[in-house]
């Protein structure tokens, strides 16, 4: 799945890399991982899990979505709301 950092990101100086095992997505404040975003199976659809990596304090909102590349973009979605941009 081809992803790019979305405008929101980018504009604070953050950016998005995949996770070392090819299945989730870092985002990077000043070139640390934050936040890991992983599209996981949920209920014969996806969901996906955001997890702060400092804590492990999960964020995600359950939603689910009809593949994965939506899943991702609705955790993106979920992370900026939580982040409040």
């Amino acid at each position: 799945m081809a992803v790019t950092t979305p405008d929101w990101l980018t504009q604070r100086g953050c950016a998005m890399r995949q996770n070392y095992d090819q299945r989730g997505w870092m985002v990077l404040f000043a070139g640390e991982p934050q936040y890991l975003l992983l599209p996981i199976p949920a209920a014969g659809k996806y969901s996906c899990r955001v997890t702060q990596t400092i804590n492990g304090k999960r964020l995600d909102s359950g939603e689910t979505y009809p593949s994965s590349d939506d899943a991702l973009r609705g955790g993106l979605d979920n992370l900026r709301k939580v982040l409040g941009w």
